[in-house]
């Protein structure tokens, strides 16, 4: 790995509005990792597609250089643009594929896939039944692209918001705390990166 810079940089902020009861305006925040394999974590709903192409394009990448997609989860506002890389390795929620190409791996069982030296994705379950973080170990501290384990930063001051669409809100509870405990940054599912408060 020597000789590359591993980064983290959120393309685009996700945000998630109540417009009434049970209802909702919603997009997932769209994440790039760099480095030695190029990974995208979720990528937007549907009505994300120009505004992804086009942030790739600001770094100089096109779809054909993203190596692996991860999309946290199942919801279309995290999976909404997977049909733009049908070249790249797909782990969506705890599906892994390529291609038509599917491989089992023991997310259920607690077991990190390893993407290389900085990156592994970890089961996060809570939000949904099969929810995934990839964890990036960068110069500037770890990162953890949560989607919705985390909702924004604002819901480590009211838990108000994250329980209100979770499936599990123990499981989840508890694998925030993991995630609190590991990270140095979030990037959370509708919210821009935030450090991880730290309690002197």
């Amino acid at each position: 790995m020597s000789g590359y810079e591993v980064r983290v940089r959120v393309l685009k902020v996700g945000y998630a509005i109540p417009v009434g009861p049970a209802r909702q305006r919603a997009s997932g925040t769209i994440t790039l990792v760099t480095g030695p394999t190029n990974v995208l974590v979720d990528t937007g709903g549907p009505g994300d597609r120009d505004a992804l192409l086009a942030a790739l394009a600001r770094e100089g990448l096109a779809v054909r250089d993203i190596d692996v997609v991860v999309c946290t989860h199942g919801h279309c506002d995290h999976t909404g643009n997977l049909n733009l890389f049908p070249a790249a390795t797909l782990l969506v929620s705890f599906d892994v594929c390529r291609g038509d190409l599917y491989t089992d791996h023991d997310f259920a069982g607690g077991r990190p896939y390893v993407v290389d030296e900085a990156i592994r994705v970890v089961p996060t379950p809570g939000h949904s039944g099969e929810d995934t973080s990839v964890i990036v170990h960068t110069s500037g501290g770890v990162y953890a692209v949560t989607g919705d384990l985390f909702e924004s930063r604002a819901d480590l001051d009211d838990d108000r918001i994250w329980r209100a669409t979770s499936r599990d809100p123990e499981r989840q509870d508890a694998h925030r705390r993991e995630i609190l405990a590991l990270a140095d940054h979030i990037v959370p599912g509708h919210g821009d990166a935030f450090p991880v408060p730290r309690v002197s």
